[in-house]
């Protein structure tokens, strides 16, 4: 039993509703979360706007930004973030191998130098950014641009946030859309001929 009810599509309105049918359409589901978040439209809005900044933007690969999800994940033990993330991850070319080896990817030969600086940041980012070394930082550095380490860092935090927002209401994996949700899309958007 969810603690936060989640709203469905007849129960949102205005740009929430848009942004609802952009991610049903996209994903073929709308994630507990943001169903949960609708109860705030500002909040639903912006953040979807944020994600999709934080994950489509710029010039880290998205397939990297997911794969310092899933390690940001696996150590907030989020199996809502875990199941979604590490799906997606795969989908961008990360294998199932790489996906068991990131705690201990520093001495595993299943990644780049470049990828092993960027899961190291998620780690110390996520248990304790106050451990974040010079020297670590130099090492990122060697490796990305500032911009490049503001993307980074950008994608570590907001699934910090997303993972204590879903733990704490015990968020239950998301399940496919409905063939009646997905219809109502489907006729809301339909081009009249």
């Amino acid at each position: 039993m969810p603690r936060i009810s989640r709203l469905n599509r007849n129960e949102v309105s205005g740009k929430s509703l848009a942004i609802y049918d952009r991610v049903l359409r996209d994903r073929g589901n709308v994630p507990n979360m943001f169903r949960t978040m609708a109860h705030r439209p500002e909040l639903f809005q912006t953040i979807i706007a944020h994600m999709d900044a934080v994950l489509k933007t710029g010039t880290i690969s998205t397939a990297l930004k997911e794969l310092c999800i899933v390690r940001t994940s696996q150590i907030n033990c989020t199996e809502y973030c875990l199941a979604s993330h590490t799906m997606l991850a795969k989908r961008l070319g990360w294998t199932d191998d790489q996906i068991a080896a990131l705690p201990t990817a520093a001495s595993s030969d299943l990644f780049s130098e470049a990828e092993k600086a960027a899961i190291h940041l998620a780690e110390v980012m996520t248990k304790d950014a106050h451990r974040y070394s010079d020297e670590d930082f130099a090492r990122l550095r060697s490796f990305y641009t500032e911009g490049e380490v503001v993307e980074l860092m950008g994608a570590i935090g907001l699934f910090n946030y997303f993972n204590r927002f879903n733990d704490l209401l015990q968020m239950e994996p998301t399940k496919p859309a409905s063939a009646e949700e997905l219809a109502q899309v489907a006729e809301a958007h339909a081009v009249p001929a």
